[in-house]
């Protein structure tokens, strides 16, 4: 088998076979096959297409080509949550506490942020103490005994998707649908789950910016679970605005424990209870959608939630009072306040921009090799389609300098408009995508 054939056979648009799927993956994640030649490949599957047989070959071969996670030891049904990443997404935070309250086991691998989106990993870290680097049979025990616990991605897990993601990034080759649905199912299926729960985020701080994109995305992902068998349903949401009222590490955390606290931003409340029930749907601890609705709401309501969280921040090493006390974390010195320049409503906060000035004040990483500054980030006192007064207080920017904080502000204001009409603020949970 030579791997000019099977470039010769995708640009012409031709189906690969398991075999030569296979080949390339294999050889490339060994250093057998050269950039070059992948690079090609990437290319042709880029404007060819591929078909869903083709799909699910690549994404088993991904999660194939390193470590697989074994979850048996831990009982009951294991679920996964992913978000394709947005501007102010503490949901992870939020919907795993509560999941686990209600019976469910959640044993997650989460990332760091790069670029706008934030990353997980990074908000949990805030928390003083709070270890992320666990050993395997560790992590089990934490799961066993709390439900759930929270972890970065360790060892040898999808090498094959690393190198590919990576040589995407610099050959233009990012945005195909069928690149992107089986490197975010491969890292899932590796990680061992029973069942996915996929939060599809679309709009302006979003990879996917239309409803179309966002539903192909969501189709395509669902059906790869579906034919490796694991139980998977998509939620499409909106992410045309910062989702909540804090971006910021630090400033996250505080806000994921006013939610489960049962108050916080209600937008962010709404998503991440019904995230939350299907989660609890999936893994079996409802029968229909409604009874897991009232669970999760049970869960906030009695308190169970946010013990939850209590218990894994100090199963994992960390201080558990700064759940219990969220005004212990400690914002960054510098402030600088951003006032509306006229009377009127907020008719655009663009999630992006604002993604990007919380990287300017130190918040998020423009490289992999970027320090964060935990306390630093943006609490919005007003969001898309509230309204304001000219000179009223629209958001407050934290950083370690005052010369931060002016780097931040410029970047926020450009994504700020002000009008004299009222937007229309769409639904949250735009469309909900399950097997058949």
């Amino acid at each position: 088998m030579r791997m000019y054939d099977i470039i010769h056979k995708k640009r012409e648009g031709g189906e690969l076979s398991e075999e030569e799927i296979r080949f390339f993956v294999q050889g490339y994640t060994q250093g057998e096959i050269p950039d070059y030649q992948v690079s090609a490949l990437l290319m042709a599957i880029f404007f060819q297409g591929m078909t869903r047989r083709e799909t699910g070959a690549l994404t088993l071969e991904m999660a194939n080509s390193g470590d697989r996670v074994d979850l048996s030891s831990i009982p009951g049904v294991k679920v996964d949550k992913h978000s394709t990443g947005g501007v102010g997404d503490k949901t992870s935070l939020i919907l795993g506490p509560i999941a686990a309250a209600c019976g469910v086991k959640i044993a997650k691998m989460s990332g760091r942020g790069l670029g706008h989106t934030g990353g997980t990993v990074d908000k949990l870290e805030s928390i003083p103490g709070l270890r992320t680097a666990i050993p395997r049979e560790e992590f089990f025990d934490i799961v066993r005994k709390t439900g759930l616990a929270i972890i970065g991605q360790s060892g040898n897990l999808c090498p094959a998707d690393k190198k590919l993601y990576a040589l995407r990034d610099v050959t233009a080759t990012v945005e195909s649908l069928p690149l992107i649905a089986s490197s975010i199912m491969s890292k899932k299926i590796a990680a061992g789950a029973d069942a996915i729960l996929l939060d599809v985020k679309m709009g302006s701080g979003a990879f996917m910016k239309t409803l179309e994109d966002s539903r192909a995305l969501a189709k395509e992902m669902v059906r790869i679970g579906e034919q490796v068998g694991r139980r998977t349903v998509a939620l499409i949401t909106d992410m045309d605005m910062p989702l909540g009222r804090n971006i910021g590490n630090a400033l996250e955390v505080q806000e994921a424990c006013q939610v489960l606290s049962g108050k916080g931003d209600h937008r962010l409340r709404a998503l991440c209870l019904e995230l939350a029930a299907n989660m609890i749907y999936l893994g079996g601890q409802a029968s229909e959608m409604a009874s897991a609705r009232v669970q999760v709401v049970d869960a906030v309501r009695s308190g169970q939630a946010l013990e939850k969280l209590r218990q894994m921040v100090e199963a994992q090493g960390g201080d558990g009072s700064y759940i219990q006390h969220p005004e212990k974390f400690q914002v960054s010195p510098a402030c600088v306040e951003v006032t509306a320049p006229a009377k009127g409503f907020i008719t655009r906060l663009d999630a992006e921009e604002c993604g990007l000035a919380a990287v300017e004040l130190g918040a998020g990483r423009e490289t992999k090799d970027s320090v964060i500054d935990a306390g630093a980030g943006i609490v919005l006192l007003k969001n898309k389609g509230d309204s304001v007064e000219q000179g009223e207080p629209i958001a407050r920017l934290y950083a370690q300098t005052q010369e931060l904080c002016q780097r931040g502000q410029e970047r926020f204001l450009s994504a700020l408009e002000v009008g004299s009409h009222a937007p229309d603020v769409g639904p949250m949970i735009l469309e909900r995508v399950e097997g058949e």
